[in-house]
């Protein structure tokens, strides 16, 4: 009979946590993590410094020539010159900030909405998670980019805040939800049950207990959720109910680039090539985030 020295048995109990607890802490280090993170905090420094990229403005400059628009890409312009004879590496560069920003804003407003109606919900339950529950179901009920389309109809100049206006309005149903799940199953562990013996009030059980520990997945839900946001904007302004001039986005690029398709490709395979690299980086980088800190939703 062979026999196991207990020494040994001890180390092999001991490396493997430590080894676990390692992994955990480099987390960010693994491949699909770097990369998506990587493209994300590209996109967003592109948006929030566009002058890091590139040395001139958006629209029409002194260093515009109408005489050569729709050049295609050279040496001395990257990607070519667009209708107004400016130089379209520029304008795409720039149509990165109200896109992105569309993205973050709507993602944030639908989290802070959600982390809150949804742990009342969750927390009180009863009459409470029943009103809040029909009104979910209600908003539900609403096809997000229709509703958006009435309500930006409203308005006969569209920037940047109106369509994020529009857009929060329908995109904190499905996180209230998500939400009030998490905090079911947070709101009777032995931590909760403790503070309210101790006397302490809902308002603080809430803040200081339920929210912190049921916070997680829907953040998570939301990141994914920005990627969608990206693409709600650019698909409202295609059709011509999203942003108007003078505001600068990649879809205002690609709804003026459709006449042009035959004569001038490249004013569609630009902005094209960096809303899908920017939409599909913020979905990795959210399902990155949920392998990592929600198993439950791998």
């Amino acid at each position: 009979m062979s026999t196991v020295n207990p020494a040994d048995g001890a180390q092999a109990v001991d490396r493997s946590p430590q080894k676990s607890r390692g992994a955990h802490r480099r987390w960010w280090l693994k491949p699909r993590f770097a990369i998506s993170g990587s493209i994300v905090l590209l996109m967003i420094l592109m948006a929030a410094f566009p002058q890091l990229f590139t040395g001139f403005g958006p629209g029409p400059t002194e260093s515009c020539d109408i005489l050569k628009s729709n050049q295609p890409p050279s040496a001395a312009h990257l990607f070519g010159i667009d209708i107004q004879g400016c130089d379209y590496y520029t304008n795409v560069i720039y149509g990165a900030r109200a896109s992105i920003l569309v993205g973050i804003v709507v993602s944030a407003i639908a989290f802070g909405i959600a982390a809150l109606v949804g742990a009342v919900a969750g927390y009180f339950g009863g009459w409470v998670d029943a009103v809040i529950s029909r009104v979910c179901d209600m908003a539900f009920g609403l096809p997000f980019i229709l509703a958006a389309i009435v309500v930006l109809q409203l308005f006969s100049e569209r920037n940047v805040w109106t369509v994020i206006f529009a857009l929060s309005l329908f995109a904190w149903p499905g996180g209230v939800r998500f939400m009030r799940s998490s905090v079911l199953e947070v709101r009777n562990r032995e931590y909760v049950q403790a503070s309210r013996l101790l006397g302490a009030s809902n308002g603080r059980i809430i803040a200081k207990h339920i929210v912190p520990n049921a916070i997680t997945p829907l953040l998570v839900l939301q990141t994914l959720g920005v990627g969608g946001m990206i693409s709600a904007e650019a698909g409202l302004t295609f059709i011509g109910i999203g942003l108007t001039p003078p505001s600068v986005s990649w879809g205002l690029q690609l709804a003026a680039a459709r006449d042009y398709i035959d004569a001038a490709p490249h004013l569609l395979l630009f902005p094209a090539v960096f809303l899908t690299i920017t939409v599909l980086g913020f979905v990795l980088f959210g399902e990155a985030m949920r392998d990592e800190f929600d198993p439950k939703g791998k």
